[in-house]
């Protein structure tokens, strides 16, 4: 971790001068101590950390059952078909830790820096920042477990370091792993005084009597509260970001892959953690009539201004205006694209009818000659399949091996290699021809409301079973209802599939599983849902090839995972650095 102290001050050198960069002298190198008069400066330690929160689109869908690639040499590719090593980890967050450091550092100097001239704004400025600070260090530390944490040789559950101070060049960097009960915690602990320092949501008020009681002690006017907390510091973290982070943390926990003794978060504590979030929009009537297509609501999209978010989104990135690189990637040939992701058969299969039944159960009356009609609305949203139309003309494209098109499998390198390309994620507003480019602006989530109810339908059938609600006014069955329902899904006939589930909470948790995987498809949750639920790694990536004579459905990719890789590797270049390091079972 030693190398991380330095990755500090690189990326904080960042919010210096250019002047000082291109006329370095020694009165121009800032040391800890000018924070204290620098606001700007200290405040850059946390703006580092910002920029290296982990995408959201990682395109890890490409070592999954969902999805496969056309670019051989990517390294989701690799590690599916056998490549993934201690060595070479694609999902290696280890170098979270070098925002972590930043963070330390930070927390050890917020209270000695001049935030503001006067004093009311300057002490809440110093709130709100260690609020910020304290959440992000959850943050890394999330990410950080979600990737390394695992059971060694002597059959202990264990996380990851946890340091909570800084760290200078003469710190002893030789750290045990801590167990992953104590990581959950140190978790819980930072995202309580997230929750203590922050607003739910950082929005002007209108009167003084508006202010917080928390906040009251420091300022009793509107307008310091406003500069502060208002709608300028929107996109920041915040207590409602805090709340949805510890729904994530305790939906891992409480997974298949955790179990052991111990830890000690349970099922009904995701579920509350998640019914947290959920309550603050009011319940099950909150969920966004729109939020399935939250990437393709272009008149939404492009009336975003001033940090707004869309009522799908608690958190995302900034908006990027004049964009078309997720269309450019991931368009079929024909409209000018790369065809990065490529859905699998397997994902189009998981797809039910629209009457809500699976489309191996014969009441759905699925036609395998037709096998797209009478679909779950969201096929047709979230994959382009042989004869949808996609583009701003409304292309037909076709898929065959045999339609005469590079939109066809295996045609070029830019060509699909299972039939089937991605459409989620992409406007179809946006024209990639070289002749005639239109971009457009897109936003990209960092945690979206559906995400939180899939959280809490999936922990309350674990806790109550289908029906049950614990100490919330909604079930695991009403969650999934209002999803299906906005879907399209069962709207006609009553849903007699689900209203079959109800009854049964393994068949109950089947289904959330896989309203979870069409939900959030594309969204690189598919590899750690998989592992976390500890089911197979290696079903094979199947494509169909659809012709005239006949569809035939076709192998595409092999995967090859051992059962240690439920759990990630420690980097192989720590472990051998750092003797008190140990690695999980069955990595080298």
């Amino acid at each position: 971790m030693k190398k991380y102290v330095l990755l500090i001050f690189a990326g904080i050198l960042m919010f210096s001068s250019c002047e000082d960069l291109f006329t370095p002298a020694s009165e121009n190198f800032k040391d800890v101590s000018q924070m204290y008069t620098d606001a700007k400066y200290a405040q850059g330690f946390l703006i580092f950390t910002y920029r290296s929160i982990p995408a959201y689109y990682d395109n890890s869908d490409y070592a999954t059952d969902d999805a496969v690639t056309n670019q051989k040499s990517n390294n989701f590719l690799k590690m599916a078909t056998g490549a993934w090593t201690a060595a070479s980890n694609p999902v290696d967050k280890w170098v979270g830790f070098g925002s972590i450091q930043s963070i330390n550092q930070f927390l050890e100097n917020a209270d000695k820096v001049k935030w503001a001239d006067d004093e009311e704004p300057s002490n809440l400025f110093k709130m709100r920042m260690k609020g910020e600070a304290y959440g992000m260090r959850a943050l890394f530390m999330y990410y950080l477990l979600q990737s390394h944490v695992g059971y060694t040789d002597d059959g202990r559950l264990m996380g990851i370091p946890i340091v909570t101070e800084f760290q200078d060049a003469q710190s002893d960097f030789n750290r045990p792993r801590a167990t992953f009960e104590e990581c959950v915690q140190q978790i819980y602990q930072d995202l309580d005084s997230a929750d203590y320092y922050l607003p739910m949501e950082y929005e002007n008020i209108n009167s003084d009597s508006e202010i917080p009681a928390r906040f009251q002690s420091v300022t009793k006017r509107k307008e310091v509260y406003n500069r502060v907390m208002g709608q300028y510091a929107r996109q920041l973290y915040n207590g409602l970001i805090a709340k949805a982070f510890r729904a994530r943390v305790s939906l891992l926990a409480a997974s298949p892959a955790f179990q052991d003794a111990s830890n000690t978060t349970a099922w009904a504590d995701a579920a509350d953690n998640a019914a947290a979030v959920i309550d603050y929009i009011g319940g099950v009537g909150g969920l966004d009539p729109d939020g399935a297509t939250y990437y393709a609501n272009t008149s939404e999209i492009d009336e975003l201004k001033e940090g707004i978010n869309p009522k799908e989104i608690i958190w995302r990135e900034n908006l990027s205006t004049n964009n078309s690189t997720q269309e450019s990637q991931n368009f079929p040939p024909s409209l000018f694209g790369s065809g990065y992701m490529n859905p699998t058969q397997n994902l189009v299969d998981a797809f039910p009818m629209a009457s809500g039944y699976p489309i191996t159960d014969p009441r759905g009356f699925y036609n395998a000659n037709n096998p797209y009609s009478g679909r779950d609305p969201r096929l047709s949203m979230y994959i382009i399949y042989n004869g949808s139309e996609a583009g701003t003309n409304n292309s037909v494209i076709n898929t065959g091996s045999q339609s005469g098109t590079d939109d066809g499998i295996n045609k070029k390198e830019t060509s699909t290699r299972t039939g089937y390309y991605m459409k989620k994620r992409l406007r179809m507003d946006v024209n990639c021809n070289p002749s005639s480019t239109t971009a457009k602006t897109h936003y990209t989530p960092r945690i979206r409301y559906t995400e939180m109810f899939l959280a809490y339908a999936e922990s309350a059938n674990e806790a109550y079973g289908p029906t049950g609600k614990g100490r919330h006014s909604y079930s695991a069955y009403d969650i999934i209802k209002a999803i299906r329902t906005r879907a399209g899904v069962g709207v006609n006939n009553g849903d007699p599939y689900l209203e079959e589930c109800m009854a049964d909470q393994d068949k109950m948790r089947t289904l959330i599983r896989n309203e979870r995987r069409l939900e959030l498809c594309f969204e690189s949750f598919r590899f750690w849902d998989l592992r976390r639920w500890k089911i197979n790694l290696n079903e094979t990536a199947h494509g169909m090839d659809i012709s005239a004579a006949s569809d035939r459905i076709f192998d595409v990719e092999n995967r090859s995972y051992e059962d240690y890789m439920y759990y990630g590797p420690i980097p192989f270049s720590e472990t051998l650095k750092y003797s008190n390091l140990v690695q999980n079972k069955g990595w080298k």
